[in-house]
């Protein structure tokens, strides 16, 4: 499919082509070679594969088959090449409340999941804030945020805005779930498995994933929240991880992948910015050991990030991406909306809407996938969360 770029759009990829920054590091993968590009006329031709084509060619015709064949089939693929399948040895979790708080009109429930037994389980850090004196259970967005392990996790910039709107939102640390560095699978709740993942077992962003989905178990418990309408936030690296959470657990009803980027809602068989051979190389420990063999092979791969957030369907989505993040590709984010759209459609719901790369700051929200390029850098803006909360409010009333 054909995009249009606004000249805007274009002046500020010339930019990062001429300059490689700002957000736009040039690195060379060790395993191929491979040079960071920013030039449009470099990225080269590709065929993504198709959302409703099963593996051995059978096209997929109606929302039956997409759910009970095409949908499964990706998932299998995911979990066997990429992100690593989720053990059935993962452990339970215990979760133990702490008295429930008030703060400036507020309700706050703090809790701890405790990941398996012994003395050194890994322990979750949840916080939940409701609006105070809600008359019905309510609606809340989750947020896996930076942080934990002993390091702070924020809470959304727009906290008022969404207690006043009658959410709530939680808040977790992901490092509580599973620490993101290379080595550590002695740690967290892979470590608490007691034995190393096999090569097709999880990484990183599936320990994350099954985190949310633990984390959305201990929410549906509580009688003051609304279990049909929790919303999931993730920022770069856990954008990623909100998209294959959503795709494993359908419970969340929303997602708010944050410049996801590379392996997240970025193409990867466009050769733009980040690659699969850079994340591979930098951060083998997200991903199963699987994923070692896509390095160099981008087109050979059997998903790409369409897929993934076609996984989410028939429930929104929402990608941000910033001017000045070139290396996660916005354009390849905005493309993978696009690409993603046949099985919206195919299920009854509203696409994006549109082919053509709109201007900087301008919402892209009437469908059921949500789209916002802002200008500044990698980050989930303070006005990125004000058009997110538009786009869920069509769905949060």
């Amino acid at each position: 499919m054909k995009i249009l770029l606004c000249g805007f759009a274009i002046a500020v990829l010339a930019q990062a082509a001429q300059t490689g920054a700002p957000g736009a590091p040039v690195r060379t993968a060790d395993k191929t070679g491979h040079v960071s590009n920013y030039d449009e006329a470099k990225v080269g031709t590709y065929t993504l594969p198709d959302p409703l084509t099963l593996a051995n060619g059978t096209p997929v015709g109606d929302a039956a088959a997409w759910t009970s064949r095409r949908r499964p089939e990706l998932i299998a693929i995911y979990e066997r090449d990429i992100w690593g399948r989720i053990p059935s040895t993962a452990p339970p979790v215990r979760w133990t409340a702490s008295p429930v708080e008030t703060a400036g009109g507020a309700i706050v429930k703090r809790s701890v999941g405790t990941v398996g037994s012994g003395t050194r389980a890994p322990r979750i850090a949840l916080k939940v804030v409701l609006p105070a004196g809600a008359a019905a259970r309510v609606p809340v967005i989750l947020l896996v945020q930076f942080g934990g392990g002993g390091a702070p996790v924020a809470d959304p910039p727009v906290a008022d805005d969404i207690l006043a709107r009658g959410w709530g939102y939680a808040t977790v640390g992901y490092n509580d779930i599973q620490p993101d560095k290379e080595n550590a699978f002695d740690q967290g709740v892979i470590g608490a498995t007691g034995k190393l993942p096999a090569d097709d077992e999880w990484g990183d962003v599936s320990a994350w994933a099954w985190g949310v989905s633990r984390i959305v178990d201990y929410l549906e418990t509580d009688p003051a929240i609304d279990a049909k309408r929790i919303a999931l936030h993730g920022h770069s690296r856990i954008g990623k991880t909100a998209l294959w959470a959503s795709a494993l657990d359908t419970r969340v009803a929303a997602v708010y992948a944050s410049c996801p980027g590379e392996m997240g809602a970025a193409l990867s068989r466009r050769d733009y910015g980040e690659t699969v051979d850079d994340m591979a190389q930098r951060f083998p420990h997200w991903f199963s050991r699987t994923f070692q063999k896509w390095t160099g092979h981008w087109n050979q791969m059997p998903v790409d990030a369409h897929l993934l957030i076609a996984l989410s369907a028939p429930r929104p989505v929402f990608v941000t991406g910033g001017s000045e993040d070139q290396w996660a590709d916005p354009v390849g984010e905005f493309k993978a909306l696009i690409a993603a759209g046949p099985v919206y459609r195919l299920l009854g719901k509203k696409d994006l809407g549109t082919s053509t790369l709109p201007a900087l700051d301008t919402p892209i929200i009437d469908g059921d996938l949500g789209w916002y390029y802002h200008k500044g850098p990698h980050a989930a803006t303070p006005e990125d969360w004000k058009v997110f909360l538009q786009f869920l409010g069509k769905y949060f009333r």
